[in-house]
């Protein structure tokens, strides 16, 4: 059994400016940033976001077999917690290359950042980076305090990118 590493971040102490300038540097360098809900909640941006997150997991340490495609509507997008101005988009010459899902739990009382996951070929530039941004400031609007996330304990990688963020171990639950 796998001792899934658990963090949380406090919203209201989150610094938003120390991760400004990865924002800006992606933008300046031909990056849009955009959301579901602005490009519109299609059965097209269903698939391509399935696409996106399914090709970014496959990454994850121990991930197994993706969801199917309806599996994946079924319990990523057609539920209650699901908002498609949650879900970050990096966009370069129309393609996207990179995304932040994050679906809100008004019953629990926090947000929960699905995945962030960033194409091959374009990481290491900070995308990860501005795309978390992104959802916290999402986060922060809806009026959620805690963002939740959990991490297979060998995802080095997503982990301390969000410990970077100021997310903080929680004890299993």
């Amino acid at each position: 059994m796998v001792d899934w590493v658990r963090l949380e971040l406090d919203v209201d102490g989150f610094d938003e400016a120390v991760f400004e300038p990865y924002l800006q540097r992606a933008q300046g360098a031909g990056i849009v940033f955009t959301t579901m809900a602005e490009l519109g909640d299609t059965a097209e941006h269903r698939r391509a976001l399935y696409d996106l997150n399914r090709t970014c997991s496959a990454d994850i340490p121990e991930r197994g077999t993706f969801y199917t495609y309806d599996e994946y509507v079924a319990q990523r997008i057609e539920v209650p917690s699901f908002e498609a101005s949650g879900v970050m988009l990096a966009v370069h010459d129309g393609r996207w290359v990179g995304m932040s899902g994050t679906s809100l739990h008004p019953d629990k009382g926090y947000a929960f950042s699905e995945m962030t996951g960033v194409l091959a070929p374009y990481r290491g530039r900070g995308l990860s980076l501005a795309l978390k941004l992104l959802a916290v400031r999402f986060v922060r609007a809806a009026g959620y305090r805690r963002l939740a996330t959990f991490h297979h304990p060998l995802n080095a990688s997503a982990i301390a990118m969000n410990r970077r963020f100021g997310f903080v171990d929680q004890p299993a639950r």
